[in-house]
């Protein structure tokens, strides 16, 4: 390769490297930061968790007239994500409630996302899965159990008499 051809090339680099140096820091500050609840919809005395990413700060709240200000603690060393949990407070009226999230103190940014709150939201613990059930019905799925596990182990074992 020539030297002009060589000169031309690095100085076509060098430019290229200035334009994407000159950007970068105006993008990475412009950024907004994201923030999410979840879940998403909750019943009146249930528990969510928070999360914004993007902050650049190792402080941050969330707010909401549903569960007041909570406080958002760094999940890393490089405090990229800050978290908190908040309970809903069990008088919340049912519909989609605002959550405001502030990154550092008092100026910070903000970014708001919705809450649903529904009446009737599933349970927690067994969710319903035994609770409905009589003591009857339990001690017939048991029986069930303990056969298809007795037949099974009949089957293998006459199988590996057959074998021999």
């Amino acid at each position: 390769m020539s030297p002009t051809r060589y000169r031309h090339r690095l100085t076509g680099i060098a430019a290229a490297t200035l334009v994407v140096a000159a950007v970068t820091p105006a993008t990475l500050a412009s950024a907004a930061p994201s923030a999410s609840v979840s879940p998403g919809t909750v019943a009146p005395g249930g528990r969510v968790s928070l999360n914004i990413a993007g902050c650049g700060t190792k402080t941050g709240k969330a707010s909401s007239t549903l569960f007041g200000d909570v406080s958002l603690t760094p999940g890393n060393l490089e405090a990229t994500n800050l978290y908190g949990t908040a309970t809903v407070s069990r008088n919340a009226t049912t519909g989609t409630h605002p959550v405001t999230f502030e990154c550092g103190g008092a100026g910070g940014q903000r970014v708001t996302v919705s809450l649903q709150v529904s009446p009737g939201a599933a349970r927690g613990g067994l969710g319903g899965s035994v609770d409905s059930m009589s003591p009857g019905q339990i001690a017939l799925g048991g029986v069930l159990a303990a056969g298809a596990l007795g037949t099974g182990a009949w089957v293998l074992r006459r199988r590996t008499a057959a074998t021999r």
